[in-house]
Formats: C-alpha cells, sequence, structure tokens
C-alpha cells in the first residue's frame, strides 16, 4: 500500500474517493465545509433530504458532485461535536470504508484526520485511519471453493493534514499501521484456518516462513522428545489423547547487540475439546480460536520484524492439540512441570496453564527485561470482562500500568485484574504442590495465580484474551488482538514512537 499526505482541499483533489464527517445538528467537519462551499450547499441539501446524517457510523456515497474533483465522496457521520474520541474516529471510518468496499476505488483520501479528536495527534489518526482500513478490507476466503470475490482494488490512502509540519508524524503512523495492520492479518488468517489445517506443525512452519522473510529473525522448533529431556511433562500431558505431535515453536529477533530481550508467550492449543473433562457440543467448533494467543504473538513478531525495531524480541509457542484418547491425562493424574512443581490435574480442560507453565520455565534461558504471555485462557475472564476488555494480571504493576497504557493508545483496551495468595490458595491439592484448578470462584485470576507459581524473579505478565480474540455469530472470526496493544506497548519501550 502507498501512502500519502495533503494539505489540500478536499474539493480539490481528484482521487477516486474522499472522506469527510459530518456532525449532529448539521455541524459540517472541515472537509465537509469544504465540499459544501466548492458544490453550493450539496451537503447541506442531502442533510436536509435525509440522505446524509451526523449519526454516528451513518455513511452515504456521493457521485459527480458539482465543483468536486473526487469521482465519490463519502459522507460519514461523527456523532455529537465535541465528544468524538479514539473510537468513534475509528468506527466513523470502518462505516466509510464498508461503504466503498465494494467499489473499484484504487485511492481513498481522508479528511477525518482534520477533526480534533480527544487524545489523539496527526500520528495516532493516521494509524488508526490505516488499521481501520485494514480491517475493513480483510477477508477470510482461502478455504472457499470457486473463484474469490475480488474486493476493492485499494493502492493508495491519503492523509489530509492542516500543516506541513504534521506531514512526518502521519507518514510515521501509517508506516506503523501498515506493519500493525500485516500482523493483525497474518493473526486473523492462523486463528480463522480450520483446525485440520491449523495443526501445531503448520503453527511451527508459519514460524520457520516468517524467519526466511525476515533478516534478524530466527526461528527453532523442539520436538517431542526434546521436550522429555527438558522435562515438560505437563506441556505433554495436554497432547497425549491426540496423533498430533506437540511442537514448542521458539522465534528469536535481534534488533539490537546488546540487550535483554523481551519474550511473549502465546498459548497455541490448535483445538480444544477439553480432553476427557469433554466440552459441550454447541459451538464447539470455535475451539479452533484457541491458539489466538499463538497466532496474536507470532503476528506481533511479523510487525516488530518488519519495522526493524531497535529491540530484541523473542517468541515461545507451546503448540498443541487438545483430544481425548486412550492415552489422554485423566482427572486426578499427577504430572512433573519442567520447574520441578508436581500438578494435580482435577480438570483437563483446563489445559492451557498446562502448557503455559512449562514455556514460562523455559524462558528463564533467556534471561528476559520482561514476559508476557497471552492465552485464550478462561471463560471466567468473559464472564467477568465480556468482549470489550482483555484481563491483565501480574507480578508487576508498573509492567501491566504500561500495557494498559498501550493499550488505551491503540484502542486495544485491557483491564487490570488483581492476584494475591488469597486467591492462590484455592489452588492447594491433598497430593501434589498445586492443583491446576481452583474452583468456580474467581476463576479467571486463580489461573494467574497458577501461572505466577512458574514466575519468581521475573517482571511477568499474563493477558487472557477469552472474550477479545474473536467473535461469534454471523461476524465470527478471529479480531487479531492483541496485536495493536503488543505492538504500541513494543513501540513505546525501544523509543521508536514519533
Amino acid at each position: 500500500m502507498e501512502y500519502f499526505t495533503t494539505t489540500s482541499k478536499a474539493s480539490r483533489r481528484a482521487a477516486d474517493c474522499v472522506v469527510v464527517g459530518v456532525y449532529e445538528r448539521g455541524k459540517l467537519g472541515a472537509g465537509a465545509a469544504d465540499i459544501d462551499a466548492a458544490s453550493k450547499g450539496e451537503i447541506r441539501r442531502q442533510i436536509k433530504s435525509g440522505d446524509v446524517s451526523g449519526r454516528l457510523g451513518r455513511s452515504a456515497v456521493l457521485t459527480n458532485v458539482p465543483g468536486v474533483r473526487a469521482g465519490r465522496v463519502v459522507v460519514v457521520g461523527l456523532g455529537k461535536s465535541g465528544e468524538l474520541g479514539v473510537a468513534q474516529f475509528r468506527r466513523a471510518m470502518a462505516a466509510a470504508v464498508q461503504s466503498v468496499s465494494r467499489s473499484k476505488s484504487k485511492e481513498i483520501l481522508s479528511y477525518l484526520t482534520l477533526e480534533d479528536v480527544a487524545g489523539s495527534d496527526a500520528y495516532y489518526l493516521a494509524r488508526h485511519t490505516v488499521q481501520a482500513i485494514g480491517d475493513g478490507l480483510y477477508r477470510f476466503d482461502e478455504m472457499k471453493s470457486g473463484r474469490r470475490k475480488g474486493g476493492m482494488p485499494l493502492r493508495k490512502v491519503g492523509l489530509a493534514t492542516s500543516k506541513r509540519s504534521d506531514a512526518a508524524r502521519s507518514m510515521r503512523g501509517a508506516e506503523h499501521g501498515d506493519a500493525i495492520v500485516m500482523g493483525m492479518s497474518l493473526a486473523k488468517d492462523l486463528g480463522n484456518l480450520p483446525p485440520n489445517v491449523c495443526t501445531p506443525a503448520y503453527l511451527a512452519r508459519t514460524a520457520q516462513r516468517l524467519a526466511g522473510k525476515y533478516r534478524k529473525l530466527t526461528a527453532r522448533i523442539i520436538n517431542e522428545t526434546e521436550m522429555k529431556r527438558l522435562g515438560m511433562h505437563s506441556l505433554l500431558s495436554v497432547t497425549a489423547g491426540t496423533r498430533e505431535p506437540a511442537k514448542l515453536i521458539v522465534m528469536q529477533y535481534k534488533g539490537v547487540a546488546r540487550g535483554q530481550p523481551v519474550v511473549l508467550v502465546g498459548k497455541g492449543v490448535t483445538f480444544d475439546s477439553g480432553g476427557i473433562s469433554l466440552k459441550p457440543g454447541p459451538a464447539m467448533d470455535e475451539m479452533k480460536f484457541d491458539m489466538c494467543g499463538a497466532a496474536s504473538v507470532i503476528g506481533v513478531m511479523a510487525t516488530v520484524a518488519a519495522l526493524k525495531l531497535p529491540i530484541n524480541v523473542n517468541v515461545v509457542v507451546p503448540a498443541v492439540e487438545n483430544l481425548p484418547g486412550g492415552r489422554a491425562t485423566k482427572p486426578g493424574d499427577i504430572v512433573t512441570s519442567m520447574s520441578g512443581q508436581t500438578i494435580e490435574i482435577l480438570n483437563t480442560d483446563a489445559e492451557g496453564r498446562l502448557i503455559l507453565c512449562d514455556a514460562l520455565t523455559y524462558c528463564r534461558r533467556f534471561k528476559p527485561a520482561a514476559v508476557i504471555d497471552v492465552a485464550t485462557l478462561t471463560g471466567a475472564c468473559v464472564v467477568a470482562l465480556g468482549h470489550h476488555h482483555t484481563a491483565v494480571m501480574g507480578n508487576n504493576d508498573e509492567l501491566a500500568a504500561n500495557i494498559i497504557a498501550a493499550g488505551r493508545n491503540a484502542d486495544d483496551r485491557a483491564w487490570q485484574l488483581p492476584l494475591g495468595e488469597d486467591y492462590a490458595q484455592q489452588l492447594k491439592s491433598n497430593f501434589a504442590d498445586m492443583a491446576n484448578v481452583g474452583g468456580r470462584d474467581a476463576g479467571a485470576i486463580t489461573a494467574g495465580c497458577f501461572l505466577a507459581k512458574f514466575t519468581d524473579g521475573m517482571d511477568w505478565a499474563h493477558l487472557d484474551i477469552a472474550g477479545t480474540a474473536w467473535k461469534s455469530g454471523q461476524k465470527k472470526g478471529a479480531t487479531g488482538r492483541p496485536v495493536p496493544m503488543l505492538s504500541e506497548w513494543l513501540l513505546a519501550r525501544c523509543g521508536a514512537l514519533p
């Protein structure tokens, strides 16, 4: 995709499509006011007739507007004047893209970037514009037969700025947004693939292909034989019932010569039946999304490598299937983790923590500056926070606060949940060092407490994305979250933000 900035007025640009905004009660945004003046009141006439509305997310496509050089003018509602925030801005831009997504437009020029958006600037408005366009144009039709439907052949995205001095910040925002869209699209593709295609081996091959694409990136795949030698019996207990071999995927990006790496750990259960503790049948197909933690950290690594960020980042993905079978782990079994701690498995459907605990122990060899694990870990998290916020827990409040701030800036929001010994008491076992579940109460938190037992001496945060990694219903599909949040956190950490 090609990006450019302009200080020209909306009516004077000969683009395929220009996007302008109007507010409720007939107030015109900057681009709309210019087009209205050039067309001798066309926008206001359309508002009066009801064909154009200032209601947030409503959009209309006008063609052959007199006095305007653009072939199409998309007029999108921005809601109430003075209440335009980042979420509303992205919703408006998404509506505009949806309106022209079936057209043959090769160029979109947005004048929404001239609006006053609370808590944002030229850099973030450009980045959010590019991400909204990327989200709006994303399609997953890889598994459908016949000729694929052609989407909008978009080649250029323009960003209006009020002054030339904003151009560099806007272009940086577009560059970063483009790389984040690429990482999100990869994460979505991996999540949306069926579980008979996206197996642990497929995830491993994806990591290897990325390593072949970027010079500073390497990938190593650890097989089950080596995992046994390492003592990863907790991880291997999850994969005991399936014929698909587990893989431990280790990716390393070296952006600077020296410095401890940040390590991202992603839960990679490519299908979760629950094992012997079998899940109910309805919506079990959505358990192909149980590897979205893995997909997101691989997507973040693609973003980091594409931007050539000056930071060292490692990714560790324990990739498994969880199926019942004659050799499957049973409730009541006790296994020894790589750390040497023993675990009584009371519920085989609480499998994510069993693979993550060994992956977290493996991370110690890197002497990490910080470790963040990402996992579709608990249904309890969905009960607590719904589908809007990712849960953040950890042993370092500053790290958690920085992640939450990054999510706020990226419009990929998170909320911190507590950890503590009071909750950890629920994991006591009569027969092992700990149980893998702590009962119904505070289920997301006790899962975090379980992982915390393997992070002593490391700065660690846990992201539970069970409510945010995918959508159900007619819009079923992976969201690509939290790629924007983690990308923002890494951009800030290495000083790459303008």
